[in-house]
């Protein structure tokens, strides 16, 4: 077993602020061969990008591929700046290479320009020609096999800055050309990057198409004539100076983040504790092994050991029996070789929180990760500050365009590097609020490529041309590392049979926090539109015409959870051990409520997508839930709502929450009182007496009865900016706080800009918050009653009501004290279960005869 040096890990963090004049040296001459480039480095794109006997090399011809260093940027005190590296031909073809300075965004962040900053760039053609934005040396010099040493200079000069590049020999440091050009100073201040252009550049400065983004671009580099792309290798990059600033802290890897759950089992391993640590793409002679270490009475103990899964790049460990009485710092640690045989050790620090039985439990609601707002600092920040216990991101993580740079669907073990890519962003965002926080993800559509996913099952849909038909388009190898990196920290899950292909499943329970979760993949056995059942010719995702006979659409063998889904949601709902309140975690709520779509905001009647159809499969799932008085949280829709669900008549199932995306890109609203659409029983709120607008009780789009008592619609009009464009388009996040002793439920649904620590009105949308209680998830009126049950020796049983006629359970519930008068919704005779299901100490009561709404009748049940 390997050991760790505390050391030299406690020597990588101790500078954890800005160090001036710092000097930066590249660490690949001592790297094993592999794509990731370095925990100090980001490379645009990863997947194009090698360490290669000790140089670090591009693999692609392809424009503006770049690399920045995460540790040292241009600070905003004066000073001056000197950065080189070593350059050579891979293979012989056009193209430029150089350095990219001044690297700035309209987020003032190092890792905003990653992926949307620009700069000025200096470097060289392969033609030997030197260049520093426009202006070009009038000597051209010829690459040897050594390759040759570009050196930038940077000094304050009258005018601004002056920059200097020069070329020199690679062996004996001889100056072979100069060009010399002054830049407004405002220009030197941000990231550095080296760049590569495998390709011609244009001979003018290039204009961006509209919403296009390739990483951190530079001004325009000399053409040379076209012709056959080049490929360049790079090593020994250096940079000093007392303009530079260091902060050693902003690293990234190799552990790049850590996510974790804590659930009570209720069985024999107690309290479980899972956690996967996302790895980067080692090389072969790296170390596959990761450990996890907690720290007790003051002293790191080593409890886990986890191999790196060779697709998903994850570690994952299951501690059962875990101490849940009391927080446990951890730490996972990462050990290998270098190239030249020294020791590279690497730790990443979080903390396990004690199990919040005894308090309300706080669960902080995501979706929708659009990469405008990355790295989302705003949201992160107020997240700190309302300090939640669980975070639930309930899917798209990320969107294909993450990043820039297009998607690769085929192979497999290309698409993977390139969705890891992207994903990291989302991770690099959210790691410091996960790493100590409990953390539920759901991956949706958008997280396997697909803009719309009906899985039905998993089936091949010959790819995305068929994915109308249901089925995933992406290799079953792809989806599955998807399911690794988001969902393998989750608890145990409730069936692992892959479905069709062998695609992994991941749904399952939680407790924690007395709460029972209920973690459902809502797309997975989905039907699709142009399935085997359902032949829909439409485009299914836009449905315009609002005369159109939706009862069509829902068919007999229609699927929305899926046949074994409903099973666990069945078996769920009658499991109330350690638990005083239920919520349902899915990606998207059970109705079909935006009605606008898009910049334009073009009227959509329906939308196949939405899980208000298929309307049986609908109709099941919310029963399966009131059953055990469910609460749905979700997201998905970009418009934040709270719906009260309707089945047989408005208002007889539960609630749900749909947050607002986090950064929304594509805006969506509600507005049915803009066309007029009927409505009734428009709920009051303490500022509105007559209600809100849009809210109220209405029909979907496909018939389904749905009471909306709040809406988070954009706004009329963006402001220019990224981020306020995306406040405007309603981007913000939910928090819902559940008082296990009250057995209530508040919403809160905050913007994306407010102050945490000094809220005031209007920074949460309108009609929140909004708070319920448990037994509001099963709206059925009662007809009748059976006599109110008085327990003796037990307090806060659990009562489940059986309807003897067919057997079916009509609901399942925990009371708070010892009395109950339980409520039916037909007249007949039931059995009546009541007890402490955590001690297995049930009591039966069959044939109980249901009494009139005005009848008083008691029942008392004695475990003394």
């Amino acid at each position: 077993m390997k050991r760790f040096c505390p050391l030299i890990a406690v020597a990588t963090l101790l500078v954890a602020f800005p160090l001036a004049a710092a000097e930066f040296r590249s660490s690949w001459h001592t790297m094993n061969d592999r794509i990731w480039t370095g925990a100090r480095h980001w490379a645009n794109p990863m997947e194009d990008w090698l360490i290669k006997d000790g140089r670090l090399e591009c693999t692609s011809t392809k424009a503006d591929r770049n690399i920045h260093v995460l540790t040292h940027q241009l600070g905003k005190q004066a000073g001056d700046m000197s950065t080189q590296v070593r350059v050579g031909k891979i293979v012989d073809g056009r193209g430029t290479v150089g350095f990219r300075i001044g690297i700035q965004d309209e987020i003032d962040d190092y890792r905003a320009r990653l992926i949307r900053g620009r700069g000025i760039n200096a470097g060289i053609t392969s033609g030997g020609q030197l260049f520093i934005g426009p202006d070009q040396s009038k000597v051209n010099v010829e690459f040897d096999a050594a390759g040759l040493e570009l050196r930038l200079k940077a000094a304050p000069g009258d005018k601004g800055y002056v920059l200097t590049l020069s070329a020199h020999d690679a062996e004996s440091g001889k100056q072979l050309a100069v060009v010399v050009r002054t830049v407004d100073a405002a220009a030197m201040v941000g990231n550095i990057a080296l760049f590569h252009e495998g390709a011609p550049a244009a001979p003018k400065t290039r204009k961006p198409k509209k919403g296009a983004k390739k990483g951190a671009k530079g001004d325009a580099n000399p053409s040379a004539k076209p012709g056959k792309p080049g490929r360049f290798w790079f090593n020994d990059w250096r940079i000093s100076g007392s303009k530079v600033v260091e902060k050693s802290n902003q690293t990234f890897g190799p552990i790049l983040y850590a996510m974790h759950t804590l659930s009570n089992s209720r069985g024999k391993d107690g309290h479980v504790m899972k956690l996967t640590a996302q790895m980067p793409p080692v090389g072969a002679k790296d170390s596959m092994t990761v450990l996890l270490q907690t720290q007790q009475e003051g002293k790191w103990t080593q409890v886990g050991e986890a191999t790196i899964h060779p697709d998903a790049r994850t570690a994952t460990f299951r501690i059962p029996n875990w101490n849940a009485t009391k927080d446990m710092p951890y730490r996972v640690l990462y050990h290998t070789t270098s190239r030249d045989g020294k020791p590279v050790e690497s730790e990443f620090k979080g903390t396990i929180r004690k199990d919040p039985i005894d308090r309300p439990l706080v669960v902080a609601g995501f979706t929708g990760n659009k990469d405008e707002g990355f790295p989302n600092v705003e949201i992160n920040r107020n997240i700190a500050i309302h300090n939640p216990d669980v975070l639930f991101f309930s899917g798209d993580q990320i969107y294909e365009n993450v990043g820039g740079y297009g998607i690769i669907r085929t192979p497999a073990d290309r698409s993977i590097l390139n969705y890891l890519r992207k994903v990291w962003l989302w991770g690099f965002s959210f790691r410091d609020v996960m790493r100590d926080r409990v953390t539920i993800v759901l991956p949706d559509d958008h997280d396997v490529y697909q803009g719309n996913i009906w899985g039905e099952g998993g089936i091949d849909p010959g790819g995305m041309a068929g994915h109308n038909a249901g089925g995933y388009a992406q290799p079953v190898k792809m989806v599955n590392a998807v399911h690794l990196t988001q969902c393998s920290h989750h608890p145990d899950f409730y069936d692992t049979t892959p479905i069709a292909r062998g695609i992994t499943t991941f749904y399952g329970d939680m407790v924690y926090g007395r709460v029972s979760f209920a973690i459902i993949g809502d797309r997975m056995f989905k039907s699709g539109p142009r399935g085997k059942v359902n032949t829909w010719s439409g485009r299914p995702d836009h449905m315009r015409d609002p005369k159109y006979d939706v009862s069509k659409l829902d068919k007999p063998g229609l699927e929305l959870l899926g046949k074994r889904q409903e099973k666990f949601l069945r078996e769920w709902a009658k499991d109330w051990r350690g638990a005083d309140a239920k919520c349902v975690l899915s990606a998207t709520i059970f109705c079909n409520l935006a009605n606008y779509h898009g910049g334009g905001q073009t009227f959509i009647f329906a939308d196949l997508d939405s899980n208000g159809w298929p309307q049986s499969g609908r109709n099941r799932a919310l029963r399966e839930m009131r059953t055990g008085l469910a609460f749905h949280y979700a997201g998905d829709q970009h418009l934040a709502s709270i719906t009260h669900n309707g089945l047989d008549t408005w208002n007889d199932g539960g609630y749900a929450f749909c947050v607002p995306s986090i950064a929304a890109g594509y805006p969506r609203a509600w507005r049915p009182d803009k066309e007029g659409r009927p409505v009734q029983n428009r709920p009051p709120t303490a500022t509105e007496p007559k209600g809100l607008p849009n809210t109220g009780e209405y029909k979907d789009g496909f018939g389904n009865k749905v009471s909306v008592y709040a809406v988070g619609n954009p706004a009329a009009k963006n402001r220019k900016g990224r981020i306020l464009t995306l406040h405007d388009k309603a981007s913000g996040y939910g928090i819902v706080r559940f008082n296990q002793a009250k057995q209530t439920i508040t919403m809160e649904c905050w913007r994306f800009l407010f102050d945490a620590s000094n809220s005031k009105p209007g920074d949460q949308f309108p009609g929140w918050p909004k708070t319920i209680h448990v037994r509001d998830n099963d709206g059925r009126a009662a007809v009748g009653y059976l006599p109110t049950i008085k327990v003796q020796g037990i307090s806060d049983p659990v009562v489940q009501v059986i309807r003897e006629s067919d057997g079916e359970v009509v609901y399942t519930l925990r009371i708070k004290g010892e009395s109950y008068k339980p409520k039916v919704y037909a007249a007949g005779h039931y059995t009546i279960k009541v007890g402490d299901q955590d001690a297995d100490r049930m009591k039966t009561i069959k044939n109980v005869k249901s009494l009139g709404l005005t009848a008083n009748k008691t029942l008392t049940v004695n475990f003394n």
